[in-house]
């Protein structure tokens, strides 16, 4: 691929990690399935082979291995283990069981809770005002080239979108304006004049009498 190609964003990262947020830990060892300590929770980071039981570690001597934790059914890894071998910066921390610990992968939210202003750039989940990530599934997702470009081309829409709104609304208030002028220029009853006054107010004729009768005259 090209710059900025799948291939960057693979290489961006160590090789296990994908493969250690896909994995499906806390279920029964396969081959010690008789052991108590069956339960498989540890990833060895230089054979990439699967989730691994304690029992399974003694064939991985010498390689680097880390421990997954649960939280609410949510896989978890203490950051004091994690931070050896990967860049965190940028992903929220939490304190359980006295350890800080960084989810694997994403825990969408429904709707962020009032007053929240800062979430995770990925799935939207609340986050403190200094990280930018839940998880570092996300971390993944939201440094790729593809989720960088994907976010430039919705804020530009959004821009744009919000640049019509306002050229409509000007134009409407522009033509509002126009109608008021037009109303306010048209002239209105002119007020009578003292010509007019005079003759609507004009007095009748004096009345005379007929000379030969009753009948009144009126001039």
């Amino acid at each position: 691929m090209g710059a900025g190609g799948p291939d960057e964003d693979d290489n961006r990262w160590p090789p296990w990690l994908k493969p250690l947020l896909r994995e499906r830990f806390f279920v029964q060892c396969k081959l010690h399935a008789d052991s108590h300590k069956s339960e498989c929770n540890m990833y060895c980071l230089d054979c990439m082979n699967g989730a691994l039981c304690s029992l399974c570690l003694a064939c991985h001597k010498d390689h680097r291995f880390i421990q997954i934790r649960r939280s609410s059914y949510h896989d978890v890894i203490r950051v004091s283990e994690i931070q050896k071998v990967l860049d965190i910066t940028g992903v929220q921390t939490y304190i359980i069981n006295s350890a800080r610990v960084v989810f694997l992968n994403e825990r969408p939210q429904p709707r962020p809770g009032k007053g929240v202003t800062n979430t995770c750039e990925v799935c939207e989940r609340s986050l403190l005002d200094s990280f930018r990530f839940c998880s570092l599934g996300c971390k993944i997702e939201g440094t790729s080239n593809n989720f960088q470009m994907k976010r430039k081309r919705q804020q530009f829409e959004a821009a744009a979108r919000e640049a019509s709104d306002s050229e409509g609304s000007s134009i409407t208030s522009t033509h509002g304006r126009q109608k008021s002028k037009i109303h306010s220029f048209t002239p209105s009853t002119p007020p009578p004049t003292s010509g007019n006054y005079r003759t609507a107010k004009r007095r009748k004729g004096i009345p005379h009498r007929a000379p030969m009768g009753g009948f009144i005259i009126e001039y």
